[in-house]
């Protein structure tokens, strides 16, 4: 029998205050597992928390802001501290603060783009891969974008970010597969979130992007969630280095 069963799991889950993340942390403490939820405001995390133990689940909430290493130091520790493993580690805190051309873009925009969309899941991979190490295995998912394969349109940065978590997703996989620890990435679509506010507030942006979708809609942040749950699950127990894409057939 296929088993998505997290039973007994340790999942952290990034950026799950919303949107993706938080449509993942509710599906996962459905599954079984104690979700921390991390993101930057406390206040914000604790809703979710209230959502996941009203219905009989299991979480706890976190703040760290993924832009300084320091704070990920300090939340890596604690994990280790207070549950001694971690099972899953879903990368799923993003940052896009710069929306226009590359060639007027500042360095402020390059700098925080990278540190939070690469540089904040390598660190954490990193703690968790360690942690992982010793307990004999875990699984990873890295939520990358369609646009770490094809670029968007005034998002240039940001896709370059996401197509180096793509790289980084495959090298990990590779580097840590003899030690029982997959590595594997959903590359959402365009989807419902504050966080694609950007495209969706604007309608003339918004309709050319869904007329370029083959389904002829965005997504709703819990049509994210199954790929997820498969990765994360032993139900994807061969697999490690893949990317599932979930955009309605816009590469197609």
């Amino acid at each position: 029998m296929v088993n998505f069963s997290l039973n007994d799991k340790i999942a952290l889950i990034t950026g799950s205050s919303r949107g993706i993340g938080e449509s993942i942390a509710l599906t996962f403490a459905e599954q079984g597992a104690h979700c921390i939820l991390v993101s930057r405001k406390q206040e914000d995390l604790e809703v979710v928390v209230k959502k996941i133990t009203d219905k009989g689940g299991s979480a706890e909430a976190m703040a760290c802001n993924m832009g300084y290493l320091d704070q990920i130091t300090s939340l890596m520790n604690a994990i280790k501290e207070k549950h001694g493993k971690l099972d899953i580690l879903i990368n799923n805190a993003a940052a896009n603060p710069y929306f226009g051309e590359m060639i007027n873009a500042e360095e402020w925009a390059w700098d925080k783009t990278m540190a939070v969309n690469l540089k904040a899941p390598f660190c954490l991979t990193q703690a968790a891969a360690r942690m992982m190490k010793e307990k004999g295995g875990g699984t990873i998912v890295n939520v990358s974008s369609i646009n770490g394969v094809r670029p968007a349109f005034l998002q240039g940065i940001y896709s370059i970010t996401k197509a180096g978590l793509i790289s980084m997703t495959q090298a990990f996989a590779k580097e840590l597969a003899p030690f029982g620890i997959r590595v594997n990435a959903l590359l959402p679509g365009l989807t419902d979130t504050k966080f694609s506010g950007a495209i969706t507030a604007n309608d003339d942006v918004k309709n050319m992007v869904v007329s370029q979708i083959p389904l002829q809609r965005m997504a709703q942040p819990e049509e994210m969630v199954g790929a997820v749950l498969y990765l994360a699950s032993d139900a994807s127990s061969y697999t490690t280095g893949s990317c599932i894409t979930c955009d309605g057939g816009m590469l197609a």
